[in-house]
């Protein structure tokens, strides 16, 4: 078997402000419309063998990602396993606990394809290829890892010099970091070069045997995380949490430092499949084509006497004038204006609002919960109003609040309301009223997306003012 296991947990400051902590990368769309994870879960379900699919994700995560699974349409398929971190560990504990539920599952003969949920791949035909010779390797007791063919001298990638051929793929010789450009220019033209894809395949077995050779620290901490886990659930479960007490024991560490760079059973297959790692805007820019002055644009733009600018707008027009070398990401909440040259230093912005708790770096304008979101449409001193959309059957939590009382207008749909002692159903044109302090929910019950509109009054109006009694979705503490 050849189970793709998908790694969705980076955050991508790079790629601030459409991605943030509660809404990352991997959940970030295409020009298509298509996010990352939607796109990597089409590529895995092409190549896995069996029928299943792990995804190993952040708490926080699971339900968008099961909305991008669902958008993905594979379910008739591949039936699909989430493993949930409580919190980020790098690649190495994700790799060690993926490795760990497919050799319980499917024995340790079964391969792992860890796929990380922001890249591009556009010659699918190729990717299969490599993935088939990459589990030939596998077969063999082999580690693998995927090397992509450098089209030009690329200083923002890590490489992998491969030394002499084998039946498919070849050796490696080392990993070598990230290179300043003269470097790059002398692995492009040695041609035994390759950038690191950070994609990997190998045997269950065999990557926890080579763990509990050369980092016995991760796999301990594997070990007991994984007894912990079966001795309360069920393997074959849909989703399985990891305890927070025993992932703390992790060290926090990539797989290619842990494991690939100290053992000797490496194997690197060549790769040329279109590959992109989206890792920041100027790589974005450089999937747009251009006009005559290399201008691009997502979204609308208009470009005088400008060159070399990408523009990407969510809704609204934007025009450049008498600019050149600029990137430009307009979002509805928050504007960003780079150099390209300075492209990878974005990560700044997002730590400088990190350091001063400001919403933007966790938060959009419109942010998604299990049952649906919310647009914060506006907010001022002592109010604060938003659109809520409620998937069909979808429920908010049995919950109050200390500081503010809330007044609710049915735009369309039809709204299933707990308002202290009542429940009524609320329809479209009707609205409700709950005082602070009030327990109440809010349902829909109807087979249409509810639309509401919430203006919010109080002291403070917090989204940490909550209090939870009961919720479907395991909110409550």
């Amino acid at each position: 078997m050849l189970i793709p296991v998908i790694l969705s947990g980076g955050t991508g400051t790079r790629l601030w402000p459409v991605s943030r902590a509660g809404h990352p990368k991997p959940f970030m769309k295409m020009a298509d419309g298509q996010s990352l994870l939607l796109k990597t879960y089409l590529r895995a379900a092409q190549v896995a063998e069996g029928g299943q699919i792990l995804t190993v994700t952040n708490r926080d995560y699971y339900f968008t990602s099961k909305d991008e699974l669902a958008k993905a349409g594979i379910g008739e398929q591949i039936q699909t396993h989430f493993l949930l971190e409580p919190f980020g560990r790098n690649t190495a504990a994700a790799v060690a606990m993926a490795a760990f539920q497919v050799r319980d599952a499917f024995g340790p003969a079964a391969c792992l394809l860890v796929l990380p949920a922001d890249h591009l791949v556009r010659d699918q035909a190729a990717f299969a290829g490599a993935v088939a010779d990459a589990q030939k390797l596998a077969r063999q007791g082999l580690m693998v890892t995927f090397g992509i063919v450098p089209h030009a001298p690329e200083t923002g990638f890590g490489y992998i010099e491969a030394g002499k051929n084998l039946a498919v793929g070849k050796t490696v010789n080392r990993f070598v970091e990230k290179p300043d450009i003269d470097t790059a220019r002398q692995y492009l033209a040695a041609r035994n070069y390759y950038w690191n894809a950070g994609i990997f395949c190998f045997a269950a077995g065999t990557v926890l045997d080579q763990m509990a050779r050369h980092v016995p620290d991760v796999f301990a901490a594997a070990q007991a995380c994984w007894d912990a886990m079966t001795a309360s659930a069920q393997p074959q479960a849909e989703m399985r949490e990891i305890p927070p007490a025993d992932f703390e024991r992790f060290p926090d560490i990539s797989i290619d430092y842990a494991l690939m760079e100290r053992s000797a059973d490496i194997a690197v297959v060549p790769a040329d499949m279109g590959w992109s790692d989206i890792g920041s805007w100027s790589t974005v820019s450089q999937l747009v084509g251009g006009d005559a002055d290399n201008n691009r644009n997502t979204g609308e733009a208009f470009f005088c006497d400008s060159r070399n600018v990408y523009v990407q707008s969510e809704d609204r027009l934007v025009a450049t004038v008498g600019v050149e070398n600029l990137i430009v990401i307009d979002t509805a909440d928050a504007l960003l204006i780079v150099h390209p040259d300075k492209a990878q230093d974005v990560k700044k912005v997002v730590a400088l609002l990190k350091q001063r708790n400001h919403d933007a770096y966790r938060l959009h304008r419109t942010v998604f919960r299990p049952w649906g979101s919310y647009t914060v449409l506006e907010e001022g001193a002592r109010f604060k109003i938003k659109r809520i959309e409620v998937k069909p059957g979808a429920s908010l939590s049995l919950q109050m609040h200390h500081h503010r009382s809330e007044h609710w207008i049915v735009v369309s749909g039809m709204a299933k309301v707990v308002n202290g002692d009542k429940e009524m159903l609320v329809g479209a044109n009707e609205s409700t009223y709950i005082p602070a302090g009030c327990a109440h929910r809010l349902e829909n019950p109807g087979m249409l997306t509810l639309v509401m509109i919430e203006v919010q009054s109080g002291e403070y109006l917090g989204e940490d003012d909550i209090v939870r009694f009961l919720d479907q979705y395991g909110r409550c503490q």
